[in-house]
């Protein structure tokens, strides 16, 4: 073996131990464990042996048959297993209902009728055997990138349900990390696919996108603390409910262009006190009255200072809700790091 076969191994191994090692760690390390951090490391122990079939295959010699078709069984299971995650980070109180087994039958035929694939066979080169083979794979890849496409669509319901206006910090993080967790997937599943049409890329190529892939994503978990949460971020209580209507009533009615809008005008209109309305808008959006309301109008300025060259900063300023040219120019540049009159002649540029 060459030492570039060497360093390859090594490259496309490292993400396969780490993968494992996470697995632990989400299954016996971790304090707080839940349904989706098993379902994670399950997804992640799969994944594993799925990449360390790929590194036998691509540096081992006469691998057995049954170990080929084992690795392209655990692909069955993936898919199903992503899709479970994602409803468990996206769901309050999630259990996993029994039905939801029968989307591992596919997994289970594949992997009980590869125990019997034998080396002859296999080998022999014959029509049926090719046939057989390429409908396994073309089945495996095409039911994998169902489930990313069905994980997606799951994402991307949920970020209606909770536009990005109204999400907690925890609903934003959770989201984030699962759109980072399919393009990863959505990776994986291109680098091996392409392999199979004419060996577009080297074989090795997927393990390596794997360990790439994996390390990122650990990464992103661990600063994210996305372990430490689930789906009962999505837990609708009072506040949440207040917290959409008030966002509701200022962006249809565009109450943040009043200049003279305050913290007990916007209590009336959710029936509260101006002490749990400033409680619901800091627990929410993360920001006090002032810097809630302003980031309102600082998206409307941006559109008037890109949508007419001829209105001055001044009037812009005025037609935006603000009182003063210096508290427009001065919230401008804490959401958006530069002054309005820089900001349009570099965008108008």
């Amino acid at each position: 073996m060459s030492f570039l076969d060497i360093l390859l191994v090594i490259i496309s191994s490292a993400g396969l131990l780490h993968g494992l090692a996470f697995a632990i760690y989400l299954c016996f390390v971790k304090k707080k464990r839940t349904i989706t951090s098993y379902l994670l490391a399950f997804i992640l122990v799969f994944m594993g042996l799925r990449i360390g079939k790929s590194v036998m295959l691509n540096f081992g010699n006469d691998l057995e048959p049954l170990f080929i078709f084992v690795g392209l069984s655990f692909m069955l299971a993936i898919g199903p297993l992503l899709k479970w995650y994602v409803v468990g980070m996206t769901k309050v109180n999630f259990r996993l209902p029994r039905y939801y087994f029968l989307e591992l039958v596919p997994f289970c035929i594949l992997f009980l009728m590869s125990l019997f694939v034998t080396k002859n066979w296999f080998e022999s080169n014959d029509k049926e055997v090719i046939i057989v083979f390429a409908g396994f794979l073309i089945f495996i890849y095409l039911h994998f990138v169902f489930y990313i496409f069905l994980a997606g669509r799951i994402v991307k319901k949920i970020k209606k349900i909770y536009p990005k206006s109204s999400q907690t910090k925890s609903q934003s993080t959770v989201l984030s990390w699962l759109q980072l967790l399919i393009i990863g997937f959505i990776l994986i599943w291109i680098s091996y696919f392409l392999n199979i049409i004419d060996n577009a890329v080297p074989y090795i190529t997927g393990p390596m996108m794997y360990s790439v892939v994996i390390y990122f994503l650990s990464f992103k978990a661990f600063q994210l603390k996305i372990t430490e949460i689930d789906g009962n971020v999505f837990k609708k209580n009072e506040n949440t409910e207040l917290f959409h209507q008030l966002v509701q009533r200022i962006v249809g009615d565009k109450l943040y262009l009043d200049a003279n809008v305050s913290l007990s005008s916007l209590s009336k209109l959710i029936h509260k006190s101006t002490q749990k309305t400033s409680e619901i808008i800091n627990q929410n959006a993360k920001q006090n009255f002032n810097d809630f309301i302003n980031h309102f109008r600082i998206k409307e300025a941006k559109k008037m200072l890109l949508g007419n060259k001829n209105h001055t900063i001044s009037a812009i300023a005025f037609d935006a809700g603000f009182n003063s040219l210096s508290s427009f120019n001065s919230a401008f540049k804490k959401f958006e790091g530069t002054t309005p009159s820089l900001y349009r002649n570099n965008t108008l540029k």
